[in-house]
């Protein structure tokens, strides 16, 4: 006969001391990552390549079709001001796909039992989730500038810069991922925040335009959306054009990822959604 499992455990007890002196239990999160990767490399047309080709058709119509009647936008030609904020929209929905299918699916097959009576902190199994996240949103990022160098369109100002957005602001919607997934109860709710939010806020984000192109009354529809900081902050590092005043935008984007990584932990140690 077979005894229940007890998940309310504490991390101490079940990690062994070996590993506690260790700090950090590196082949957990080794076999966390190589797991979400396996599964990741099993759908590239989902992960890279559908992500790619939407990126491709933004670039060709709104950027080079439509561009090619706009002489310039900020200062620069309209190609360049665009692709950044294209860059940004397929971060964040590849960090945020990533994160939420992979802790829901996690929870559906059952599988999440077996990470929860490993030797793991909270903190490590967070970490395993986010370093894939943040590999397939950088890929798919980097995939979209080589498109636009054919096009004459991939520049970088500041490397430092760039590099700072595209990991923050995946690991941002990574852990927005994993508390959707948390919550979810149903493939429905985990598509609802892509379509009611994510695909609108962004489009409306500044990836298309400037603040000073939308009517004054309209205004505040890009300085209220945090969207529009994280386009601007990788636009600015690309091509230099930064509509934000000083380090709004880089402080804005700190305090989320403080934020949602504290209710990420918080949520894994109450086992909101683990426990069932």
């Amino acid at each position: 006969m077979s005894l229940p499992i007890d998940y309310s455990v504490s991390r101490e007890t079940l990690t062994p001391p070996y590993l506690a002196k260790m700090g950090v239990n590196w082949i957990g999160l080794y076999t966390m990552v190589r797991r979400e990767l396996s599964r990741m490399a099993r759908v590239p047309i989902q992960a890279f390549i559908a992500p790619w080709i939407s990126a491709l058709l933004f670039i060709f119509i709104f950027g080079f079709v439509v561009g090619g009647r706009i002489d310039s936008i900020g200062g620069r030609p309209y190609l360049e001001f665009v692709l950044p904020g294209i860059v940004m929209m397929n971060i964040v929905n590849a960090a945020f796909l990533q994160s939420s299918s992979a802790i829901y699916f996690s929870r559906f097959i059952k599988f999440i039992e077996e990470t929860l009576v490993a030797p793991l902190s909270y903190a490590e199994m967070i970490a395993g989730h986010l370093s894939v996240v943040v590999l397939r949103a950088t890929v798919t990022g980097i995939g979209i500038m080589v498109m636009g160098l054919f096009f004459g369109a991939t520049h970088i100002e500041s490397l430092p810069l760039f590099l700072f957005w595209v990991v923050s602001v995946s690991a941002v919607f990574g852990l927005a991922g994993i508390i959707i997934g948390l919550w979810s109860q149903n493939f429905e709710q985990l598509n609802m925040p892509v379509v009611f939010f994510l695909t609108p806020l962004s489009m409306v984000g500044g990836v298309f335009n400037t603040v000073d192109m939308l009517p004054d009354w309209l205004h505040w529809l890009a300085w209220s959306n945090p969207f529009f900081y994280f386009i601007n902050g990788l636009r600015g590092s690309m091509i230099d054009v930064d509509e934000t005043p000083g380090l709004l935008g880089i402080g804005l984007t700190v305090a989320l990822l403080v934020f949602l990584g504290a209710v990420t932990w918080r949520l894994f140690s109450k086992g909101y959604g683990l426990r069932e």
